[in-house]
């Protein structure tokens, strides 16, 4: 969370934050007092806090049409809060320009206060979690799947942008068919899952301390996909580490919620364990290359000191799988960050 002040009227350089500025004013009538940067964002989208004379504070999301859309946020939010979960609702739209007026669910993230709430706060999320994953079969129509191709999609990232573009390195003969065969297995391991209404960044950076608790962000890139997929997200997140004892009696936690709630049928523990963890491997190695594009391409190199943890996670998880040796042995082999 990026926090800083801003001047109520903004510098002629940034067009767009002049257009949003005219579209508060003018268009929408607020009084505004200020305008203040809310958050950082991992995307091209911005957010800014806007105070008004009235003492309401809203937030307005700057969405280049040219790189993001605004309708997909439009209609998910629209499906989460039918499903009664909290989020930022839409109070004023306009898609040509690329801004939405949001509702202000505040600016405590999840992840400064874990170390003194982790257990209240992981309850209520694992409880939102299962609201969202029971959401009706015929309310996720039209939304994508997250099938092979993307999955694979995904795992592309870290051989394109960490191994060859960050570190310089290729894999040839027999790492090439370890990384392909993982692949495979990870893949099978998510398409045989029970398929649910996937948030795909379920963690402490998008889930805010609100009443009541939590509230939800960043849920535009919703898929339809792996029943595992957002508790790993929550429970192995970049952002922050938790032993796996402990994480593991969450996941339990999890589980005994998601049977009662009717997401996981006939599932036992150590099946969903396994998906988890495998589930897990896929999300992190698609997560360092997201960083390492972020920093390449993005010029947002931040992110760089989360490789160590997110790599951490997956080289635990090929330490308990013996099918999933060679990869451990293949990402040991690999040069340092530069």
């Amino acid at each position: 969370m990026s926090e800083h002040s801003e001047e109520a009227n903004p510098p002629l350089a940034d067009t767009r934050l002049v257009a949003l500025h005219q579209w508060l004013r003018e268009e929408l009538a607020l009084p505004v007092v200020d305008v203040n940067p809310a958050s950082a964002d991992a995307s091209f989208r911005r957010y800014f806090r806007v105070s008004c004379a009235d003492g309401c504070s809203r937030i307005v999301m700057d969405a280049p049409p040219d790189k993001e859309e605004v309708r997909p946020f439009v209609a998910i939010s629209a499906l989460l809060v039918g499903l009664g979960l909290h989020v930022p609702r839409v109070l004023a739209q306009d898609e040509r320009q690329g801004f939405l007026l949001l509702t202000d669910l505040g600016s405590q993230q999840y992840l400064g206060m874990l170390a003194d709430a982790s257990a209240r706060l992981y309850g209520d999320a694992l409880r939102a979690l299962v609201r969202l994953q029971s959401c009706p079969a015929a309310e996720m129509r039209g939304l994508p799947p997250y099938d092979e191709t993307l999955l694979r999609e995904e795992l592309a990232l870290f051989s394109d942008w960490y191994l060859q573009r960050l570190l310089g390195a290729s894999l040839e003969g027999e790492q090439r068919q370890v990384w392909e065969e993982s692949g495979t297995l990870l893949v099978s391991s998510a398409l045989e899952q029970p398929r649910v209404l996937v948030h795909r960044d379920y963690h402490s950076r998008n889930l805010m301390v609100t009443e009541p608790n939590p509230g939800i962000l960043d849920f535009q890139d919703a898929v339809v996909g792996p029943v595992s997929y957002d508790v790993v997200s929550l429970l192995r997140d970049c952002y922050i580490a938790w032993p796996r004892e402990q994480v593991e009696g969450w996941l339990r936690d999890y589980h005994r919620l998601a049977c009662d709630a009717g997401v996981l049928r006939d599932v036992p523990f150590r099946q969903l364990l396994r998906w988890f963890d495998l589930m897990g491997v896929q999300r992190h190695l698609k997560a360092v290359g997201i960083f390492a594009r972020l920093r390449i391409r993005d010029g947002k190199p931040g992110y760089l000191r989360d490789i160590p943890r997110t790599l951490g996670y997956v080289q635990e998880v090929c330490s308990r799988y013996r099918e999933l040796a060679g990869l451990g042995r293949l990402l040991a082999a690999l040069p340092p960050l530069p």
